[in-house]
């Protein structure tokens, strides 16, 4: 497994950007400015984007692992990789998702604990619905990530 750090051509990556937020005009408001990593096992399977908010905090924007990878650790492993990467610079990280369980529970397992909640932030961003696992998003619930120094 290898974890490499993407500089340029970051829209190569579109399709596995598109699986964590459907809409290019979204992913375009950090992509460019944000720090992204993709992780290799033979083949790719994983990628992730992290924003700077402030000197002592930072943002997961986008994470996302292959559709036939998923449940095999790879994104356990990106989350890992990430905390040692921002583990000097950052006392906090966090994440926002959809009030989705399974997936809040995969950021819980993983060290998040719930921070707040941005009401109606997917229905007055987004053009279309968002439908993750049968349940429409409507508030982004964010977590975050205490990392210790």
């Amino acid at each position: 497994m290898k974890i490499k750090e993407i500089r340029s051509n970051k829209k190569e990556f579109l399709d596995l950007l598109s699986l964590a937020d459907e809409e290019e005009h979204m992913i375009d408001r950090y992509l460019e400015n944000g720090r992204m990593f993709v992780l290799y096992d033979d083949d790719l399977k994983c990628e992730a984007v992290v924003t700077e908010l402030n000197d002592t905090e930072c943002e997961l924007k986008n994470i996302a692992t292959m559709p036939s990878e998923q449940g095999k650790g790879y994104g356990k492993a990106m989350l890992q990789f990430l905390f040692d990467e921002f583990l000097g610079r950052y006392q906090t990280m966090y994440v926002g998702t959809g009030d989705v369980p399974s997936i809040l529970n995969f950021y819980k397992n993983c060290g998040f604990r719930e921070s707040h909640r941005v009401k109606n932030f997917f229905t007055d961003n987004y053009r279309e619905p968002i439908i993750d696992q049968g349940v429409q998003l409507i508030d982004m619930v964010y977590l975050r990530n205490d990392i210790k120094k």
